[in-house]
């Protein structure tokens, strides 16, 4: 089976920016179900072992997409690494929903999407974002979280955010880069004036879609109490906890192999079962 990879595919969000997008496709006359995956804090599209995950996704009949949120650091003529931490600083929810509107408007376009065929596929804070996306938006059929957080109130504790407040910024180091990374308080002003609609709980709560909830057991970001939390928000929803995996499944960027990680290889496979299963 021939593969297509169409790679850094220029989006624009008038709301926000130019951001790139992938899609990975295998060559057919036949309509594919469509499967976003949002990528979390700190991510890109090409992190890792995202794009081996695309390929295995594409080789089971679906038109897998992945995209760098418009503020995630990265820019359209850099998106491997975190050359703009300036737009990284002025990121917030509102901004990633607004661009995973857009990524979801594009490619239902495209001639080989069914678009009745609709799946999230969200990694820990982008799990969050895909989880309130699908409760406000009906077209998505399939929501699947991976080390999803179970709120996305994840803010410094009261004496810290006083000080952000006072100083309009604060900083986190990245820890494989070693760049400070800024974050401006507009991010928690962003968060308070909407969070009702911020509400991960509710959502999940509400969601009608078919929904996976995936996470491993030895997650060192996200505890898989999110997880069993989420699941209890939604007991029509499937749990499936992966032994000993950590938060990104084994995974790990620069990505050299040629192979899928272990865990990230069950995840994937888990991904598509569910999928066929239920939407196919």
């Amino acid at each position: 089976m021939k593969l297509i990879r169409d790679c850094n595919i220029k989006l624009n969000n008038s709301e926000t920016r130019n951001f790139l997008a992938d899609a990975f496709y295998p060559e057919t006359d036949e309509k594919l179900p469509l499967v976003i995956f949002v990528h979390g804090y700190k991510g890109y599209k090409d992190w890792g072992a995202w794009n081996l995950m695309g390929e295995k996704f594409a080789e089971a009949g679906f038109f897998f997409v992945k995209f760098n949120s418009s503020h995630n650091g990265t820019t359209v003529e850099d998106p491997h690494n975190f050359g703009d931490l300036e737009a990284f600083g002025h990121n917030n929810y509102s901004k990633e929903l607004s661009d995973l509107g857009v990524v979801i408007d594009h490619f239902v376009k495209d001639p080989h999407v069914d678009d009745q065929k609709i799946i999230l596929v969200g990694h820990s804070r982008g799990g969050g974002i895909s989880i309130i996306k699908t409760f406000e938006d009906e077209r998505i059929n399939g929501l699947i979280t991976l080390a999803s957080v179970d709120t996305l109130e994840r803010f410094p504790k009261e004496e810290a955010l006083e000080h952000w407040k006072k100083e309009g910024v604060y900083y986190v180091l990245n820890g494989r880069t070693k760049q400070e990374m800024p974050h401006y308080y507009q991010f928690y002003e962003d968060f308070q004036n909407n969070v009702h609609r911020f509400d991960v709980e509710r959502a999940t709560e509400m969601a009608k879609a078919y929904v996976l909830i995936v996470h491993g057991t030895h997650d060192e970001s996200v505890s898989a109490k999110s997880a069993e939390h989420l699941h209890i928000l939604n007991p029509n929803s499937e749990l499936f906890l992966v032994e000993g995996a950590d938060h990104t499944f084994g995974s790990k960027e620069p990505w050299t192999g040629n192979e899928l990680p272990e865990y990230l290889n069950i995840v994937t496979e888990k991904c598509i079962d569910f999928i066929n299963k239920n939407m196919k």
